[in-house]
């Protein structure tokens, strides 16, 4: 019989929350998008989830939920190209 490694997140607590927060508010104030928006909701829940990943830089975390909400094209001046 096959056996499947589920593991236990850990706990998701007031230093991590303290963490994110200011990640979650520069990318919503940086996208004009309203923090009680289903957009900021997805926006917090792959913050968390990098986060929960081990991306613990707050700007490595920001660009990577730029890129995998596609939010770096808001931003003028920028250098990325669509694939």
């Amino acid at each position: 019989m096959k056996s499947i490694d589920v593991r236990k997140p850990q706990p998701f607590d007031a230093r991590d929350l303290a963490a994110c927060q200011p990640v979650f508010d520069t990318l919503v104030r940086e996208a004009g998008v309203d923090k009680a928006s289903e957009e900021a909701a997805r926006i917090a829940a792959i913050v968390v989830e990098l986060y929960r990943q081990g991306v613990r830089d707050a700007e490595h975390l920001r660009i990577m939920v730029e890129g995998a909400r596609g939010l770096f094209s808001r931003h003028a001046g920028s250098s990325h190209a669509a694939a």
